[in-house]
């Protein structure tokens, strides 16, 4: 894997520095360091890094609330550290994020691909996401062309290969897309 841009958020000082340490070491930079949760969110909007270590201890309690909203916000990867006796509170449904931690204190050894995981895993989850809306798009054209098409039907008497045609000339007439000339159709005919 490439060199990441992280940050980390943990009000342990010595902590922050141990990490960024082995980070380094493994190629990747530390972009910011945040010793509250709510610094922590300003350096993530402002520096948009691919990785952010959040830290949930008894100071940084709302470690686990920073991590749940980094990752609805698709801000970047996120790693929870957490201390030894913890329990996490995921999994309580199907529907919940599954926000990958290590614990304190953090070994190299598992460093690594616990990285590598959570970022391609968020990667991953862009990119589903990316093709769910590009499939939404499709469908939502696709029924407004059938609309269109109806309506050109009903109105100007024409067969359905006929709209349709009469649709794309416009399209490829006006450099535009199918969907808006299909919108543009319904919104004439007042659908």
């Amino acid at each position: 894997m490439h060199s990441l841009k992280i940050i980390i958020g943990d009000s342990d000082a010595g902590q922050r520095k141990e990490l960024k340490k082995m980070l380094n070491a493994m190629g990747h930079v530390v972009v910011g360091e945040a010793s509250n949760s709510l610094e922590t969110l300003k350096i993530l909007r402002r520096l948009t890094p691919d990785l952010a270590f959040i830290t949930h201890n008894s100071t940084l309690r709302d470690g686990e609330h920073v991590a749940e909203i980094i990752e609805e916000e698709k801000l970047c990867a996120v790693i929870l550290l957490v201390e030894p006796g913890y329990v996490g509170l995921y999994g309580r449904s199907e529907n919940e994020t599954m926000i990958p931690y290590l614990r304190k204190p953090v070994l190299a050894a598992t460093l690594e691909p616990i990285v590598n995981i959570a970022v391609s895993r968020f990667r991953e989850i862009i990119k589903l996401e990316e093709e769910i809306n590009k499939l939404k798009d499709t469908i939502m054209t696709r029924k407004l062309v059938e609309k269109a098409k109806g309506l050109l039907m009903s109105h100007q008497g024409l067969s359905e290969t006929e709209a349709f045609r009469r649709i794309q000339k416009q399209a490829m007439n006006k450099r535009t897309s199918i969907k808006s000339i299909a919108q543009a159709i319904i919104l004439a005919y007042g659908a």
